[in-house]
């Protein structure tokens, strides 16, 4: 257990070591048991990640309805988001480890709440032909959680509505470089925007490339 917070630690503090989510924003988290009961690791809320220690990660339960009162009021001090990061693990069995981003170009275009359409093949890292954008909700609550999950559907990333980005991935280093590629491809499309519409490339040709990334991760 400690091995793995050690983990969290490390890839929350590489947030702003690569300048992906500045200061105290975004959360990283990853899924494991704790005395035979399945739950997940999560950041704690309000702590400046260069002095995060391994006593700071929450380990919260999956399957357990939080009383945000009594959590507060108790020695839990989870990321105000750490709702979504159990929604996603209830929803979504593949989501081994979260990496939430306040990453600066996926920020900005997350401001105009549309997808990211095919304008480049690398588009189906998140899962699919486009990367959607949930809809906006008030961070920490319910409704954000389910417009996530409804961005999230048959995608392993997705922008968030004048907030931010969330990854998955089978382990946090796949998760946080998803998140990498998820940043990047934004400050591609706001390069590409600035230029004029880009061209997209049609569904038959993204349905190929999924495919090729389908059979390329299975080699």
């Amino acid at each position: 257990m400690n091995d793995l917070k050690e983990e969290v630690i490390k890839f929350t503090q590489k947030l702003n070591s690569t300048n992906l989510s500045p200061l105290r924003s975004g959360n990283v988290s990853v899924r494991t048991t704790k005395d035979g009961v399945e739950g997940f690791l999560i950041t704690p809320s309000g702590k400046k990640y260069e002095s995060l220690k391994s006593e700071d990660i929450v380990f919260l339960e999956l399957n357990k309805e939080y009383d945000l009162l009594k959590m507060f009021n108790s020695s839990l001090n989870p990321s105000s988001e750490w709702r979504f990061h159990q929604d996603i693990y209830l929803k979504k069995k593949e989501a081994k480890a979260i990496v939430h981003a306040h990453s600066p170009h996926a920020t900005a275009v997350s401001t105009h709440g549309k997808a990211i359409p095919a304008f480049h093949y690398m588009i189906a890292l998140a899962g699919g032909d486009d990367i959607k954008c949930a809809e906006y909700g008030t961070f920490g609550t319910k409704e954000l959680s389910k417009n996530i999950l409804n961005a999230l559907e048959k995608r392993k990333a997705c922008l968030m509505s004048n907030h931010g980005q969330v990854a998955f991935g089978l382990n946090l280093k796949q998760a946080f470089e998803l998140a990498e590629e998820v940043e990047n491809i934004c400050h591609q499309y706001i390069i590409a925007l600035k230029l004029g519409q880009p061209k997209i490339l049609s569904f038959a040709e993204m349905q190929k490339i999924l495919e090729k990334i389908k059979n390329y991760k299975k080699g």
